[in-house]
């Protein structure tokens, strides 16, 4: 793929008059410096490809209008893009200049972005823990993993769901995944439409709407696995963030208060409904698997902690053994935590939520 360079955005609303006594480029440093728009990717598209993210608090920031309402009195129009070809075309976009945000990309296709030299800074963690479901057609004979053994299982290639996928095989004791499976890659909407009519065996998927149809049933359940599961990331351009600090700090402190409210035990039940708008999962499916989280701070969670680091750290090195970068990653220099400090010094939310350590126990 040919990459471009990054374009950023246009400035706007300049023009604000020179102060006495200050020379040109002093006047113009005074300026608020804006972009006409800011462009956010969503690294997944509703059912049937509608315009829509699933679940979580940057999903929230969506449904409840929030980045508008912040940028409202600034003339700045926020554009929201999202992708069904996942993390991937996501990356691909960002290559093209067509991106300045990311609102929570997986482990495997923010590290294969890295590798292939696109420049961004990870500001926040969008997502963290669930639980995991191997998923078999309601009609299958298996009652285990190893009988899925040599049969055809599905996943989105290139997504972290891949990396999950090999995490939770390795967990049955079959560490060459492609070799003791025959593993094919498709979008959600063909995933589980190849579970009904048969014609894959497996998936990682949310059961509980697909059960009440009669579509699937478990072959396995791993409940709060911190070693199966990843943080999805919040990132933004460094091209952008060079040019408009102001305006990070801004998105991602309105993301922490997104992030608060939706702890907020209260709010439980507006998110359930919330997360129905994009089809991807039921209302069922958002009540059975979040009821399961008593304390709504451990899974929404915008912290970069040592959990988070030795997370997307231990997902470098799985990209290493499964041979899907070929360019060395390192995390020295990509986090920038500044945004992220800021916002919870100024909303008084530095102990607010549980810190883990790099195991994934709360300390």
């Amino acid at each position: 793929m040919k990459r471009r360079s990054f374009n950023s955005a246009l400035i706007a609303g300049l023009g604000a008059p020179a102060l006495v006594g200050l020379g040109t480029s002093a006047a113009f440093a005074q300026s608020a410096k804006k972009p006409a728009t800011i462009r956010i990717g969503f690294p997944s598209a509703g059912t049937g490809g509608r315009p829509l993210p699933d679940s979580g608090f940057a999903a929230n920031a969506v449904f409840r209008g929030e980045i508008e309402q912040e940028f409202a009195a600034d003339g700045i129009k926020v554009e929201w893009k999202y992708f069904v070809g996942a993390g991937p075309a996501l990356n691909e976009s960002f290559a093209n200049g067509l991106l300045d945000f990311c609102f929570g990309h997986g482990d495997l296709p923010l590290i294969v972005g890295r590798s292939t030299g696109l420049k961004h800074k990870i500001l926040l963690s969008s997502s963290r823990g669930g639980n995991v479901y191997l998923v078999a057609p309601a009609t299958s004979t298996a009652k285990s993993v190893a009988d899925l053994q040599g049969k055809t299982l599905s996943v989105q290639k290139g997504t972290a769901t891949q990396l999950r996928l090999y995490r939770v095989l390795g967990k049955y004791g079959f560490t060459e995944p492609e070799k003791q499976f025959r593993i094919i890659s498709q979008i959600l909407d063909d995933q589980r439409a190849s579970l009904a009519t048969g014609d894959i065996q497996g998936v990682l998927d949310t059961p509980w709407g697909l059960e009440a149809r009669g579509v699937a049933r478990r072959v396995a359940e791993i409940v709060d696995d911190w070693a199966i599961t990843t943080p999805g990331s919040v990132w933004v351009g460094e091209a952008f963030e060079q040019q408009y600090p102001d305006i990070v700090q801004r998105i991602v402190t309105r993301l922490v208060k997104v992030a608060h409210w939706s702890t907020q035990e209260a709010n439980r039940e507006a998110q359930y409904q919330l997360w129905t708008r994009s089809g991807r999962n039921t209302y069922i499916d958002n009540k059975r698997e979040w009821d399961r989280v008593k304390d709504l701070r451990n899974r929404i969670n915008p912290l970069l902690d040592d959990y988070y680091v030795a997370s997307i750290q231990k997902s470098i090195e799985e990209t290493k053994k499964y041979r899907l970068t070929r360019r060395e990653v390192s995390l020295d220099g990509w986090i920038e935590r500044k945004y992220l400090n800021n916002a919870l010094h100024d909303l008084k939310l530095e102990n607010y939520w549980p810190r883990q350590d790099a195991s994934g126990k709360f300390i």
